[in-house]
């Protein structure tokens, strides 16, 4: 796959291989870890704009950087204008150049709000959300879906809507809210959006390999891709892609340990960690005791133990 920078406002990504916001897990540390592996672009998980506007601590939370991090990016969630563009004007936001708009989250609790997909019925809206966030002065990026059903599909209309308002650059998940993480990825529609745009698209869905990668890229035209799940079980991923270094898992393992402790109380980076190695050794022999052995684990330092005996040097 060819790599290439993608400008966004006023910052330039790495490459065109993207860490997409994934809700519990793209916090700072693993964000980093991605990148080390070659991820050219990384957002926060998705934070609630209403939530800043009412000063959530555990919101503030998901915006945790450093000055290391570089660009950075943050995904908002809401459905009111006012609010979203009150956000991106927050103190709260200043580190973050980029601002993506989630248009795209299925989950039902975000969905019967009015906010992530359903935002998609509801074109209107949607247009005036980017317009006001676009006022900021932030550079403002859209991640949406093909539609709520496959009955109605409306990626090229819903692309030319939100570049017309003043997105920078699109994302477009190749499934409808219906389908959830499931199911085929509709090429087609990735390409309608594309064709009808001139800002730059990102192709989204079912990318687990370089080769899924390279196809998504070929059948829709789009400028790059974003990563989800697959970073999740192998934040590695991005070597195959970019061609750098690679570790072992223990190595990748202790290092993310680390830096995690380093952000977050001993309880955060136990709980986070434990469901982390779990994904990372789906598949091999006697994944499901392990398993149960690290949901048992009370501290960073028994979370190592078992890593150390399923990773033995």
């Amino acid at each position: 796959m060819k790599l290439k920078r993608i400008k966004i406002g006023p910052v330039e990504t790495e490459n065109n291989v993207f860490l997409a916001p994934l809700a519990g897990y793209t916090n700072y540390p693993f964000r980093m870890l991605c990148k080390k592996y070659g991820a050219g672009f990384a957002f926060t998980e998705m934070v609630s704009a209403k939530g800043l506007k009412y000063g959530s601590e555990n919101t503030k939370e998901l915006l945790y950087t450093t000055g290391l991090e570089t660009p950075r990016a943050v995904q908002l969630f809401g459905s009111e204008p006012d609010v979203l563009r009150a956000a991106c004007e927050s103190e709260e936001l200043a580190p973050f150049p980029v601002v993506d708009i989630n248009m795209g989250c299925p989950v039902p609790k975000i969905y019967k709000n009015g906010e992530g997909s359903a935002l998609l019925e509801n074109p209107p809206l949607a247009e005036k959300i980017v317009s006001e966030c676009v006022k900021s002065g932030k550079a403002v990026t859209v991640k949406f879906r093909i539609g709520v059903t496959g009955e109605k599909l409306i990626s090229a209309e819903f692309a030319k809507r939100m570049e017309g308002a003043g997105a920078a650059l699109l994302t477009v998940h190749g499934r409808t809210r219906d389908k959830y993480y499931s199911g085929e990825v509709n090429f087609k529609e990735i390409a309608a959006a594309k064709s009808a745009v001139k800002i730059p698209v990102i192709a989204n869905g079912g990318v687990f390999s370089v080769s899924d990668g390279e196809k998504l890229m070929d059948e829709t035209g789009a400028d790059g891709i974003m990563i989800a799940r697959a970073a999740l079980s192998d934040p590695q991923i991005f070597c195959a892609f970019t061609g750098r270094p690679s570790e072992d898992k223990r190595e990748m393992i202790e290092g993310q340990m680390s830096e995690t402790r380093k952000v977050f109380d001993e309880r955060f980076t136990t709980v986070f960690m434990r469901k982390m190695v779990v994904f990372y050794i789906k598949g091999i022999r006697g994944a499901a005791a392990y398993k149960e052995r690290l949901f048992s684990c009370s501290s960073p330092e028994e979370v190592l133990s078992v890593v150390r005996e399923i990773f033995p040097r």
